[in-house]
């Protein structure tokens, strides 16, 4: 009897390790930026709620799957889950560079609100790809950092500017800068190298890579506020257990709002971090501001008619027309 008792809680024993389902998840940033802390919260959330049955390998800084490659790895089940900085991928369908329109809304509040008049339209997007959007978190405000100070925006004109998406590279097309494409990962090298000289990116981006090393001033444009989002395949989605499904909602429900908050504070740590290394940290003149809101103007007429009626809906939306 006791070795049928042994046997019998092998057996219950190697049940359990079949049971357990592991996913691996990318996601394109350092393991102290707050996306990953986020990320990796929400991933011990979900192996928590499921009693262990669901585990999720947080695979950070690339080094699982190339960012430009996270959108089709998940979609095609290459892996199960991922996070990406949305606007990347807006050369497959301009829904996506919606929050990366300058000026339309800025500052997080807007942000939030615009988000929500692009959550529907970008449900169907993703879900015409096989995907399904767990959470989305916005990024602190967008700013300029330069070598010299401006004293308007023609000062940028000829500079090598870091972008990280096709709007972003309008931008500098429109200021005049030739675009430089450039990872969060390799931005260091490419300011050593003399591959780029200024950038538009957040406070947050700006001491993850100690820009003050390459630059010396940073403004204050709160441009727009572009997100990250975490999607997971459908297939293996509906594959999973209820109980597991309504495990991974409601993580995912914990992690939007947490994530917001860490990126206004991300903000602020950021700003101080920047000035407490010697960079000048100031917001934008009148003058410039006025410049970058008419180019914001253009970029958003080309957007709404690149977008169709999508993106005629969002606007709406969002403005409450």
């Amino acid at each position: 009897m006791r070795n049928t008792a042994i046997a019998l809680a092998a057996l219950v024993t190697f049940g359990a390790a079949q049971a357990q389902t592991k996913w691996d998840m990318p996601t394109p940033y350092a393991e102290g930026e707050f996306h990953t802390r986020n990320v990796k919260a929400f991933a011990e959330d979900v192996k928590k709620m499921s009693g262990g049955a669901l585990e999720i390998t947080v695979h950070s800084n690339q080094s699982l799957i190339k960012h430009q490659d996270t959108l089709r790895a998940v979609s095609t089940g290459q892996v199960n889950i991922g996070e990406l900085l949305l606007g990347q991928f807006s050369n497959e369908d301009p829904v996506f560079a919606a929050d990366n329109v300058p000026f339309v809304a800025a500052g997080y509040d807007a942000a939030w609100k615009f988000y929500q008049a692009q959550k529907p339209v970008l449900e169907k997007k993703l879900q015409g790809r096989g995907l399904k959007p767990l959470y989305a978190v916005a990024w602190p405000g967008q700013g300029l950092y330069t070598k010299d100070p401006l004293k308007n925006i023609a000062d940028l004109k000829g500079a090598k500017m870091r972008t990280y998406s096709p709007l972003t590279s309008r931008l500098a097309e429109l200021l005049g800068a030739t675009s430089v494409q450039v990872q969060v990962t390799d931005v260091p090298q490419m300011f050593a190298t003399g591959a780029m000289t200024t950038m538009v990116t957040s406070s947050a981006t700006g001491t993850a890579t100690k820009a003050w090393e390459f630059v010396k001033n940073y403004y204050r444009t709160n441009a727009w506020n572009p997100k990250n989002v975490v999607v997971v395949n459908q297939r293996a989605f509906s594959a999973l257990p209820q109980d597991q499904q309504a495990g991974i909602l409601k993580a995912a429900a914990a992690a939007e709002p947490r994530g917001w908050e860490m990126s206004k504070a991300r903000e602020k740590e950021g700003d101080e971090t920047l000035s407490k290394n010697g960079m000048a940290v100031s917001d934008a003149s009148a003058e410039m501001k006025a410049a970058l809101a008419k180019i914001g103007e253009q970029m958003a007429a080309e957007w709404e008619k690149s977008a169709g009626t999508e993106g005629q809906a969002i606007l709406k939306a969002y403005r409450g027309k």
